[in-house]
């Protein structure tokens, strides 16, 4: 899944440095299964607390997986989307996202949750083709 860029975006890229703002615009509107799945998630953070919230339900569709996929693989949206929140962002399998805050004292978690038996312990049959 490419994201919708606008012409005017293009041509921002094409003179030099783009808008980041634009560009998490571009990103909204061009995955917004992702974009509501991360924002939900944020809200959920900020509301509850904790040291972080995370989606366990595997996306309805292969578009909406797919969405997910494009938005976290992307070095240069996952840094726009962690930005635009101010928080960091994980990903297990092709669906389980979770969002960390940005403070020091959850850094053990994050490194667990990122962590390669973290990944190991999050597997399941149902999972193996996504």
């Amino acid at each position: 899944m490419s994201l919708d860029v606008s012409p005017a975006l293009l041509e921002q890229a094409e003179r030099g440095e783009v808008d980041e703002a634009d560009f998490v615009d571009c990103v909204r509107t061009s995955l917004p299964y992702a974009w509501e799945m991360i924002s939900s998630l944020v809200a959920q953070l900020k509301v509850d607390g904790g040291e972080f919230a995370d989606n366990q339900t595997p996306p309805p569709n292969e578009q909406a997986r797919g969405q997910l996929l494009r938005a976290l693989a992307s070095d240069a949206i996952r840094g726009a989307l962690q930005r635009h929140f101010g928080v960091r962002l994980a990903f297990q399998n092709c669906h389980r996202v979770a969002v960390f805050p940005l403070d020091a004292s959850v850094d053990d978690r994050l490194a667990k949750f990122t962590s390669v038996r973290g990944q190991l312990l999050n597997q399941s049959p149902e999972l193996r083709d996504c």
